[in-house]
């Protein structure tokens, strides 16, 4: 099956700035998978990417047909013209740990903790502490200078960043408002020290032109409200909305005309049963009302994804689509959709 030709809406270039990408959309819509060909999309051409995971699923592995993965950033995909992708499935612990001994030199604090079980304690008593640890190191790679693990101030002045962009696979769109904010909330409830710093410099960073929240859909009506209703809310916070990546687009089988015909029930069955003939198939006629029905559910349902694709498209942000792969998995799976969107524009 031939993959759909793009329709995309809107320009790819309002995001080309940004170095943060938060890949948000409703569960089944193929979250990993679209973050991951982003990941590789913008690291085409020689670009350093890393892709972060805050969900703790192994999603990232489990879509590359790899084992699980340990918390380091670990080179997992290649890109055109020389880029690599690295992976890093993030864990609130780990995270902590390696706060501590970056930017207080506290090594053996979080390993006490770790033994202690405070780390689970205190993020269960309060869950925000585990987000504010995970955007944390997402917006701590952000600053990275190549070559410096300290804290992103000491880095020499001028040096590269560690990677050109950084791409989240965020949680669900129903939480991705509060996960995004909750920086925001902890530096205003923390006044002053580590905390308060650590989480400003993290909300600056998710507050700035530097970051684009991306929202992954399908051509239906309930995973379409749920990124209207996300758009809204990041809005609310002053964040800054990226692209609309749907995914999973069926190829266009039919021209204009033949959909209105397969809609209206009038396409001509006798020209159907002599292309069936032609083509040497058994029981050209039954062939041939059976295929009728088929493409009648077809035309009904593109019409449908078209009223669907319209209100996406009239919401402002670039929308770019991604087509439904039916023979592809793992990495083959991902290059092919990183093609799609490089082709509409993604990280030139």
């Amino acid at each position: 099956m031939s993959e759909p030709e793009h329709r995309a809406s809107g320009s790819w270039h309002t995001c080309a700035g940004a170095r943060l990408h938060v890949v948000t959309g409703k569960g089944g819509t193929g979250k990993t998978t679209a973050a991951a060909a982003l990941a590789a999309a913008l690291a085409s051409g020689g670009g350093r990417v890393l892709l972060v995971e805050v969900e703790g699923r192994q999603g990232v592995a489990s879509l590359l047909e790899r084992s699980p993965l340990p918390y380091e950033e670990r080179p997992m995909l290649s890109a055109p013209g020389g880029g690599t992708v690295s992976v890093l499935a993030a864990d609130p612990e780990a995270a902590l740990k390696e706060y501590l001994e970056l930017f207080h030199g506290m090594r053996r604090a979080g390993r006490a903790l770790s033994r202690l079980g405070a780390v689970d304690f205190a993020t269960t008593v309060a869950p925000g502490l585990r987000d504010v640890l995970l955007t944390g190191k997402a917006t701590e790679a952000v600053r990275r200078r190549k070559g410096h693990r300290g804290h992103p101030s000491s880095a020499p002045s001028g040096a590269p960043f560690a990677y050109d962009a950084v791409v989240m696979d965020a949680p669900p769109t129903g939480r991705i408002a509060r996960f995004l904010d909750v920086n925001a909330e902890v530096a205003g409830l923390a006044k002053v020290g580590p905390v308060h710093d650590h989480a400003e410099q993290a909300a600056g960073i998710i507050r700035s032109e530097c970051t684009r929240v991306h929202f992954v859909t399908l051509l239906e009506e309930m995973p379409a409200q749920e990124t209207r209703d996300g758009l809204d809310g990041i809005s609310s916070l002053g964040l800054n909305a990226g692209a609309v990546l749907v995914n999973m687009v069926r190829p266009e089988l039919l021209d204009t005309a033949g959909l209105e015909a397969a809609r209206t029930n009038t396409l001509d069955r006798g020209a159907l049963a002599a292309g069936l003939t032609a083509a040497d198939l058994p029981d050209p006629e039954g062939l041939a009302a059976g295929l009728e029905g088929e493409l009648h559910t077809h035309a009904v349902r593109t019409g449908l994804e078209a009223g669907v694709r319209d209100g996406l498209a009239s919401l402002g942000p670039p929308v770019l689509e991604l087509p439904r792969l039916e023979h592809a998995t793992g990495e083959e799976a991902v290059q092919r959709l990183a093609r799609a969107l490089t082709e509409q524009g993604v990280g030139r």
